[in-house]
């Protein structure tokens, strides 16, 4: 039965492992059958995960891993956007000399690593899964050797990111010194017995939510974002600005909402000075960026703030309504990275403002699909982004923040700017660059359903909203 549940893990680590060997033997122009076997090992992890599912919540290996609805529901997730990902970068990956199969065979075991935090019922086995994830994006980000951008923007993750799985793994030891277990249900049950108020427990509690908010990028712990994600590879950005997200929502609701549950009051003051910290320094310095990597990391600042709003609310609506945001936020990164590889070609990164200026003139329909992708991030109707804000917010504002709500709100006006100064110019400048866009037909297929999915689901946001409202509820009551 344990077999069985982790089998979509199995299949994905024994399948990495192929990729690195079937590479040796291969010859460069056949590098296609690498790409193929990738996108096999999500469609296989996929049904496995279908197949194994259940409603009931199961947990194996001694209780250090859980197979229930959110974990199926966010896996699935997990696949359909890194299957998104090898798509939109493989054109670029090929005309950059970086067509090779450690590349897959990393984005592959990036990918386990999430699957193990978001299935993680132990902090072991979530910790275990962190590292995974991140001693694979610190090797992806430096993958390639010859830029010293990408050399510089991975030793500030690398560095950055030990301190913080540093404190993470403090904050844990504190826990698990004050509990007597690791496991997150024994966590929960322990600290109701025990004084809440407890200095070492809060100082854990501290820790905990200090490595957390380093992971999805949250003031004041976002340092990394804006120059990881201007220095690396863009397929790379890519990568690291969307399906992690998953994992870390996961390993943040099964700590907070789980283990640490009884200190809601504590970690709710923190995720609330984080929230609006995260809102107004992502917004106000997303608009004096130029290079528009840089831009979207800020924004993805602010996207995480809102997310948090959700979280903070303490209660099964306000999780529902993030894991929806989180989606949402995943979809349009997606798309908006998928814009940026689309635009790019050889010797040229379409990563600054200026080159997306006349864009209507040169490709109307990828304008039009760039202005959905920023009318979402910016949140206005009746795009996928307009209902994911309307819905952590609501939740907040449901569980007594009004203050905040009012203020968040006035900062995301402030924060559309940067997204319609886009629009403005690509519909109303002249184009500089007159090159005609070249790139593969699945890719424009895949990043066209993209865009139309963020006005699609925009418009009808309830089969979303069920999934995820399903998932949180019948995994956390």
């Amino acid at each position: 039965m344990d077999i069985l549940s982790a089998l979509p893990e199995i299949t994905v680590l024994c399948m990495a492992m192929f990729i690195l060997i079937v590479d040796l033997f291969i010859k460069p122009q056949n590098r296609f059958v690498i790409y193929g076997l990738a996108q096999f090992t999500l469609f296989a992890a996929a049904v496995f995960t279908f197949q194994s599912h259940t409603p009931a919540v199961g947990y194996l290996f001694s209780n250090m891993f859980v197979d229930d609805t959110l974990a199926d529901v966010l896996k699935l997730m997990t696949y359909l956007g890194t299957s998104m990902m090898l798509v939109y970068t493989r054109q670029y990956m090929q005309l950059r000399n970086m067509f090779r199969g450690e590349y897959y065979a990393m984005v592959l075991f990036s990918m386990l690593g999430m699957m193990i935090m978001i299935s993680g019922q132990n902090m072991l086995t979530i910790y275990m899964g962190l590292e995974l994830l991140s001693l694979c994006l610190y090797s992806l980000v430096a993958f390639d050797r010859d830029n010293p951008r990408a050399s510089e923007a991975a030793m500030k993750y690398f560095v950055l990111g030990a301190l913080a799985s540093g404190m993470l793994l403090y904050g844990m030891s504190m826990i698990y010194g004050m509990t007597g277990s690791l496991n997150i249900t024994e966590i929960a049950n322990a600290i109701s017995e025990l004084n809440a108020h407890n200095p070492v427990l809060i100082m854990g509690l501290v820790f905990v939510v200090a490595g957390l908010a380093f992971k999805f990028g949250a003031v004041p712990f976002q340092m990394w974002v804006p120059d990881v994600y201007q220095g690396a590879p863009t397929s790379i950005t890519l990568l690291i600005g969307s399906v992690p997200k998953f994992a870390a929502f996961a390993i943040t609701l099964r700590l907070l909402a789980q283990g640490l549950y009884p200190l809601a009051a504590d970690w709710q003051d923190m995720l609330l000075i984080m929230a609006l910290l995260s809102i107004s320094i992502g917004n106000l310095s997303a608009i004096a960026q130029t290079n528009l990597k840089r831009m979207l990391a800020y924004s993805t600042i602010s996207h995480i703030g809102f997310l948090l709003f959700g979280l903070m609310s303490a209660n099964l609506n306000g999780f529902a309504s993030s894991m929806f945001y989180i989606s949402a936020y995943v979809l349009m990164t997606l798309a908006g990275f998928g814009m940026i590889l689309l635009l790019s070609r050889q010797g040229f990164e379409a990563d600054k403002l200026d080159d997306l200026k006349g864009l209507n003139q040169r490709s109307p329909w990828a304008a039009f699909m760039m202005m959905i992708t920023m009318f979402s991030m910016a949140g206005i109707p009746p795009t996928i982004g307009f209902y994911a804000k309307f819905t952590v917010l609501q939740a907040a504002w449901q569980a007594g923040f009004t203050w905040p709500v009012v203020v968040a709100v006035l900062l995301a006006v402030i924060g559309a700017f940067y997204y319609l100064r886009i629009v403005k110019l690509m519909y109303f400048d002249d184009s500089i660059d007159h090159t005609p866009i070249k790139a593969p037909v699945d890719m424009q297929l895949v990043l066209s359903m993209n865009a139309l999915a963020l006005l699609l689901l925009g418009m009808l946001p309830q089969v979303l909203m069920n999934v995820c409202g399903l998932s949180v509820v019948t995994s956390l009551q």
